[in-house]
């Protein structure tokens, strides 16, 4: 079976599986139309606990990582997500508290080779990361070289520890349906404990078709994490009943306190 066949069978198998578009569209809508009318939709505070709290701007100072860190003790985020430059320093303001630091690996366009993906994780993970966020090689994905994709993936999850939780970036505005299909069948094969949409650097962030699409294919168990343009309580609401079970974001503050957020992520 050639490429194409491939990546034909898979979307066939997936998208019967969701259904029509009209059918998706009802499946998007219910879940959350549902939680609403029973009044069971995760409040504000509950939300905080699926959020990455996240600041990966390259002008980014020391008094910006601290006013992270407070944020994410303050409001209760799940974790913090920074470049791995600045792991080191968020760990150490964070030691001893339940907060998780977050690094990304190979941000934010993944064109670095394998090798060194797999240093800068060792690296990342030696400074205090808890959580490697990292991005795929696009090119080689569209390419059809589907080896190198997959052990580019393998490359950083061998540099991790046995409890290091590893995100898989497919940067989702840049592929085909087939195309996240199997970046996301290739990340659960490789061992990848999360599928994430996008760095929130590209054309494009999470959108809850994209969400329902990657829960699909990952099934129920794997995590799947919704990132880029999030910046409202109610489009993180959205993407926890597509089936996201993690929220990245730099709007953070303003999705848990229920205002319009204007942080850029």
């Amino acid at each position: 079976m050639d490429q194409e066949q491939l990546i034909e069978r898979i979307v066939a198998e997936v998208m019967a599986k969701i259904g029509t578009q009209a059918q998706v569209a009802a499946a998007i809508k219910a879940p959350l139309a549902g939680m609403v009318a029973a009044r069971s939709q995760p409040s504000p505070a509950e939300v905080a606990r699926y959020i990455d709290h996240t600041l990966l701007r390259p002008e980014a100072v020391a008094a910006a990582y601290d006013q992270l860190c407070d944020e994410a003790l303050k409001y209760g985020f799940y974790s913090v997500c920074v470049n791995s430059t600045r792991v080191a320093y968020v760990a150490r303001k964070l030691q001893g508290t339940e907060v998780k630091v977050c690094s990304v690996v190979g941000f934010p366009h993944g064109n670095m080779t394998s090798r060194t993906k797999a240093f800068e994780t060792r690296e990342a993970v030696a400074d205090g990361a808890e959580e490697i966020d990292m991005v795929i090689n696009v090119g080689w994905l569209k390419a059809g070289d589907l080896k190198a994709f997959e052990e580019d993936i393998r490359a950083v999850r061998r540099a991790t520890r046995p409890n290091t939780v590893l995100k898989v970036i497919i940067e989702t505005s840049l592929l085909t349906q087939g195309e996240k299909v199997l970046a996301c069948e290739i990340s659960q094969k490789s061992g990848a404990d999360f599928v994430k949409t996008s760095t929130g650097f590209s054309s494009g962030g999470a959108t809850v078709e994209d969400i329902t699409l990657m829960r699909e294919v990952v099934g129920p168990v794997m995590g799947v994490k919704a990132s880029g343009g999030i910046k409202t309580y109610k489009a993180a609401l959205a993407m926890i009943a597509a089936g996201a079970t993690r929220i990245g974001c730099g709007s953070s503050v303003a999705v848990v306190t229920d205002k319009e957020g204007t942080a850029a992520y």
